[in-house]
């Protein structure tokens, strides 16, 4: 038994498909099954039930799965602590952030980091919360750019600037000469969302309901670029986060309009493990994060 024995192990529990887990794990597919199967024959357990189509672990199986996770966070803190010893500002890191963030953020941050931290060599992962936050537990990332949910409570939340929801409707909608709109003016109306997954959802939906609208429930969006486009063709309304409406004006026949009473806003924070020891190679990200986005931010990052 090896590291990279549970690291298979650890994907294949983690995308329930051997294919997938074998692509995360840069493998074959062939590969990683041998290796699977060998490492039942030298614990002398049965690690999955192949009767079924689908990769279901035994309870055996689970549980050793849950022992190689511990196992690949505490080498994954060995390497660290190793990395630690030299400058701290160089090397790897693996950073994740969220959709309905990444295409709007990075374009500003990038250039701001790489002057920044020349000597460090950032590797970018684009995937939901849930998906994010899996991968962070597990060690494959270092770190994490998203909007604070509950579900990042565990972490350590280091947060980077608040971020506000604007109403966007058609260039064509009654209320789009409007300076403004209060919340409860919403009451009554549709508006339009992201599909389950996206903690953007979630957080509009919260707002929207407490106004007393409700959600379209003939449609709902993958990206924030399909919510756009079905407000341009006068579909309805929805709650557009600010960086993604950033030198639009009323582009594609959008307006976006600020929202008061109360006004709508979400926190973006970079998230990583607790016990780190390189919480302060973190900190110096998001505060770098942080000084690019508050010259481009309505909020400046308050």
């Amino acid at each position: 038994m090896n590291i990279r024995d549970l690291e298979y192990l650890a994907a294949l529990a983690e995308y329930k498909h051997f294919r997938r887990a074998a692509d995360a794990c840069h493998v074959s597919q062939p590969t990683l099954s041998g290796q699977i199967r060998k490492l039942e024959d030298e614990l002398g357990i049965t690690l999955l039930e192949r009767t079924s189509r689908k990769v279901l672990f035994t309870q055996s199986g689970l549980i050793l799965v849950e022992q190689a996770k511990k196992v690949l966070r505490e080498v994954k803190l060995l390497k660290e602590m190793a990395s630690n010893q030299g400058k701290e500002m160089t090397g790897p890191l693996h950073l994740g952030v969220i959709p309905t963030v990444g295409p709007y953020l990075l374009p500003y941050i990038m250039p701001a980091l790489k002057e920044a931290f020349p000597d460090l060599e950032l590797y970018l992962y684009e995937a939901q919360t849930s998906h994010l936050l899996d991968q962070l537990e597990s060690g494959r990332l270092d770190c994490a750019i998203l909007a604070t949910v509950p579900e990042t409570e565990p972490f350590i939340e280091v947060p980077i600037f608040n971020e506000r929801m604007l109403l966007a409707v058609s260039e064509q909608h009654p209320w789009a000469k409007e300076k403004s709109i209060k919340m409860h003016a919403l009451q009554g109306h549709e508006v339009l969302m992201l599909d389950d997954g996206h903690c953007l959802r979630d957080q509009a939906l919260g707002y929207c309901f407490t106004a007393g609208a409700r959600e379209n429930s003939h449609f709902q969006a993958t990206s924030l670029e399909t919510l756009r486009n079905m407000i341009a063709a006068n579909a309805g309304m929805t709650l557009m986060p600010e960086l993604a409406m950033l030198n639009e004006g009323t582009r594609a026949g959008v307006k976006y309009i600020p929202c008061t009473d109360p006004e709508p806003k979400r926190t973006i924070a970079l998230v990583y493990r607790p016990g780190s020891p390189l919480r302060s190679r973190y900190e110096r990200v998001a505060n770098a994060v942080g000084d690019a986005v508050k010259a481009i931010l309505h909020t400046e990052g308050d």
